[in-house]
Parts: structure tokens; sequence; C-alpha cells
């Protein structure tokens, strides 16, 4: 996964954080994404005993929602503290979170391939590789895990049912659902997205590869804006026989909620990777 030859295939340019004058034990890496044509940021977390791991340390993607960037989870929702308390309590093994930006288009890129940028590919081949620089402990053995928040939930479950092989297991707190929620919450029009019909509906996608479907959780706040379509997509789940996790919890549509809900998602992948 991080092997220098595939490192210079993807990136052009790459430049990560000095040791000397990171806080807090979080990395910043930026690289010149093939994917999007431009550079792109990510923060990146190694829990403490991952790096003495011999091999196929996890790796957890963090996806960001709207208007946010790739320091959100972290900074706004103590992502980092979260994982390195659960390690310390022996809840969750040793892991890397990588937290990417979506890409920074617009008010939030949905994770969506668009006509001049495939901020989908970024995500799932790009960003596994680009957390190699910052956190030599991944390998080629390394399972890959995927979660996010809002337009990261989106993106979360979306990415996971279209590229079921390519994640060990899935997560997402307050998600949109579908490609129209988040056009309610962004400047730009539908159009300039230019995504494909068959990438707008989280549902759609799991149905397609519900065969392959890696395991996979979501939640929502009682009192979160998107709550009625995490139902729904619950329900229709449900009802094509799909497993899954799916909770409710006192919140709204805020990083309070996240922040709390996190461990909800970070002890569901412990318990994944440990069957």
């Amino acid at each position: 996964m991080n092997s220098d030859s595939d490192r210079k295939v993807t990136f052009r340019t790459v430049e990560v954080s000095d040791p000397r004058w990171e806080q807090d034990g979080l990395r910043h890496v930026t690289v010149k994404s093939a994917a999007l044509a431009q550079r792109a940021d990510m923060s990146v977390y190694v829990c403490p005993g991952a790096a003495e791991k011999a091999a196929g340390v996890p790796l957890v993607i963090l996806l960001h929602g709207v208007y946010g960037s790739h320091w959100a989870w972290a900074l706004k929702g103590g992502a980092h503290r979260t994982a390195a308390r659960l390690v310390a309590e022996g809840l969750i093994p040793p892991m890397v979170l990588a937290m990417p930006s979506d890409g920074l288009w617009g008010d939030g890129s949905g994770y969506l391939p668009h006509r001049t940028q495939d901020f989908e590919r970024w995500i799932v081949e790009e960003v596994p590789v680009a957390a190699g620089y910052a956190a030599p402990c991944l390998d080629a053995d390394s399972p890959v895990l995927i979660a996010g928040l809002s337009m990261g939930g989106f993106g979360a479950l979306r990415l996971a049912g279209k590229y079921p092989g390519r994640f060990r297991a899935a997560s997402a707190h307050s998600a949109a659902t579908h490609f129209d929620q988040l056009c309610s919450v962004t400047e730009e029009p539908p159009a300039a997205f230019t995504t494909l019909e068959e990438d707008r509906s989280v549902l759609d996608t799991l149905l397609r590869n519900r065969a392959k479907l890696p395991p996979f959780r979501f939640d929502c706040g009682t009192e979160d804006w998107l709550l009625e379509p995490n139902r729904a997509l619950h329900s229709g789940l449900e009802g094509s026989g799909i497993p899954h996790v799916y909770e409710e919890f006192p919140g709204a549509h805020e990083w309070s909620y996240w922040e709390r809900h996190l461990e909800d998602t970070l002890r569901f992948f412990g318990e994944v990777l440990s069957r």
C-alpha cells in the first residue's frame, strides 16, 4: 500500500509536517493528487502502540461534512484523543486515523466523481497511500475502514457499498442518504456536481452490491434534520434483508453529538477487526 514505487506513481509531490513542530501527535500531509489535479491535505494520527506492531496496522479513514476540511475531526471533534483513550482502555487495537479533506470543491464535493475531478478516487485509491507517508507502520496487510459524518457519512456508506472489497467495515453518523440532501445545504447547483444517477442514493448503491458488503453501522440523533432519511434507509435495508446496525441517540446535527458517538464507530471497528 505504501511502497516507494506506488508513492511515485500516485503523487507528483508530497509534503509531510516536521515532527519537531507537530502538536498532540497530529501529523499533516499535502500531496499533488492525480485524481483531483491539484494539491490535497490530510491530517493523520498514529495511535500509541501502532508503530510498534509488526504488520497489519488498521487504517481508519474519517470523512468530514460540508463546509469542513481535514482538520475538522481532530480540532472540532477530538477524534485522535478518543482513539487514544480507547486504545489505552484496551477497547480497540492500535490504529492510524487518516482525516482527509474532501478536495475542497465548493461547499462540499460529496466525495463524488465530477466531470474534471474525481473526489471519489481521491478517497478510495489515493488517501490510503498518502497516509503511508505520515504513518510508515501501514503496509499492504493494513485493513482499511471508513467512517464519516453528514456529507462524510454519505461518502462512507456509498463508497463502502460501491467498493466493498476495499473496506473492512464502514460507519456513519447523521448521514445524508441521498444526493438531494447535500444539494439543500450547498450553494452550488446540482448540475455542477456532474454526478451519475447511480451515485445519488446510498440505499441503491448498497443494494447493488448486497452480496459483498462489509459490516456497517450508522446512527442519527433524535433531533437531527436527517433523522427521517436515516430511518428510511434503515427500513429499506431491513426490507431487503441486508444486515446492518442502526441506532438512534439524543442529539442534533452538531459536533457535540459526533464527538460523543465516534466512540461507537471505533468500538464497532474494533469488534470487526477481532473477528
